[in-house]
């Protein structure tokens, strides 16, 4: 619930600065000069970049959020086993055991998207956003081509 509320917030500040920094890139325009014009132009190419990044964003969270329900129902989300320092944070070699056997997974069972999305949970645990972040692309596409 906190990272759907720390999103909903950021989202609607995004929202807000590219509200205020498209009315700037209008006025711009309005004035009239080549200069101006110019600048205005520019100035509105960021928002409209910010606006695509963010739907992208909230559509592959929402994608995932569903994964993760449709999972649940299955009672197949994996289970927190990772071992935890004594501040809470995830002990690497525990990560480390815990990504090897979802890789093993994922590689006896390529073309399901539950044995990804486990590993998208694995890659996420051992702070490895990027590979986590595909991972969990690949399982929403192959849920997508199953159903």
């Amino acid at each position: 619930m906190r990272a759907k509320l720390s999103y909903g917030l950021t989202a609607a500040v995004l929202v807000f600065y590219f509200v205020l920094v498209g009315s700037r890139g209008v006025m711009l325009i309005q004035s009239g000069t080549l200069l101006t014009v110019t600048f205005g132009v520019a100035v509105l190419i960021l928002p409209v970049i910010g606006v695509w990044f963010l739907w992208k964003n909230t559509q592959f969270v929402r994608r995932a959020n569903a994964l993760a329900a449709e999972l649940d129902a299955e009672g197949g989300l994996p289970v927190d086993e990772l071992k935890r320092t004594a501040g809470g944070r995830v002990d690497r070699d525990s990560a480390d055991e815990v990504f090897a056997r979802r890789k093993a997974e994922t590689e006896a069972a390529p073309d399901d998207w539950r044995t990804w999305f486990r590993l998208a949970v694995a890659y996420h645990d051992a702070r490895d956003t990027p590979r986590a972040r595909k991972a969990m692309q690949r399982a929403i596409t192959l849920h997508q081509t199953s159903h």
